[in-house]
């Protein structure tokens, strides 16, 4: 079975807010520009929700950093279950968010964050998951847009574990094959690849799902609609067709698509509902007044070595030199040529 490893849809997740109550807080009082957090469980929801909206994608719902993400990136993200609270104490936690970490894909959050909700977001980190290992708070309620969760049952085992996604069709009961599509075309864009027995089982992207147009962290889910508003962000979703690609142009829109269109959309414009997440944006590479700037040379450094200050990772671990150089052909060829003269 060749699905998702790299799935389009777990962005929607980073912004389904939870609602749940949460634990107490042992910490300072603090403000923000809309007024102070007044009390202790106020702080905690506040940094809970900050987290729930711009940390859970990398280091994911519960901080052990088992996330999608996480396994394109290297170094990983920080695994919170296991940080020890002494040695990333509060200041430097505070410097990470704040600034970024250079060389990783943690960028600053200066800018995005007041310093106010950054403190928030890192005294909920260092509580609930540094000092306290705590869950979060339940995903999979009514209020999350999740009514009747049961629904799933039939894939719960998947999810958890506890039947690996690989096992041998042969061995599953029928309840348990449909368990199996269910979790494919549900819950894999969340729960990943949960459990498999052979680690080199390969994926492939599939769009599930999209959230509402206009969607802003602290909405309201309810009532769930059954379309969302996807199109504004689907149609970005759509490679581009294109006649008579070279070998090497073929090699290089297969690694696009496969790695590079899940910030920077299909189309190239970044226009996705990743991309117009993501702040900064991801680059429109069919932006015109930018690319006309760019030269080849220019673009393999950015992909080699990422842009500090952005989500945009080093990727010279992950492609070889042959993968980059077909990769900067299919964007010459289909978003906009890069300049310095350099023929195929």
């Amino acid at each position: 079975m060749n699905l998702t490893l790299h799935t389009y849809s777990i962005f929607i997740l980073i912004v389904l807010l939870s609602t749940g109550i949460s634990p107490i807080y042992a910490d300072q009082s603090m403000g923000t520009s809309s007024g102070p957090f007044d009390d202790k469980v106020q702080k905690l929801d506040i940094g809970r929700r900050i987290y729930n909206f711009y940390c859970y994608f990398c280091h994911g719902y519960t901080g052990d950093a088992k996330t999608l993400a996480a396994r394109f990136l290297d170094p990983p993200p920080r695994n919170f279950m296991t940080a020890d609270p002494n040695v990333i104490d509060h200041e430097r936690a505070i410097t990470a968010v704040r600034e970024g970490r250079y060389g990783t894909a943690m960028k600053p959050f200066a800018g995005v964050l007041s310093n106010d909700e950054i403190e928030a977001v890192v005294n909920y980190v260092r509580h609930n998951f540094m000092q306290n290992h705590a869950p979060n708070t339940l995903y999979h309620t009514e209020e999350n847009g999740w009514p009747a969760h049961e629904r799933f049952l039939d894939s719960f085992p998947f999810a958890t574990g506890e039947i690996s996604l690989d096992a041998p069709a042969a061995f599953l009961t029928d309840v348990q094959r449909r368990g199996l599509k269910l979790y494919f075309t549900s819950c894999i864009s969340c729960h990943d690849r949960s459990q498999v027995d052979i680690a080199r089982v390969s994926w492939e992207p599939v769009a599930l799902s999209y959230p509402r147009t206009s969607f802003l962290p602290g909405d309201s889910l309810l009532p769930p609609d059954a379309l969302s508003g996807a199109t504004s962000f689907a149609q970005h979703d759509f490679p581009l067709a294109i006649k008579d690609l070279t070998q090497k142009e073929r090699a290089g829109e297969k690694i696009y698509q496969s790695n590079c269109a899940f910030c920077h959309s299909a189309d190239g414009t970044g226009k996705n509902w990743i991309g117009t997440f993501l702040e900064p944006h991801p680059r429109d590479l069919t932006d015109t007044d930018f690319m006309s700037e760019m030269s080849r040379e220019r673009m393999r450094e950015v992909i080699r070595n990422g842009l500090p200050g952005t989500s945009m990772p080093a990727w010279k671990h992950v492609l070889v030199t042959a993968e980059i150089e077909a990769l900067v052909a299919y964007v010459h060829r289909a978003f906009h040529p890069l300049s310095d003269g350099e023929s195929d």
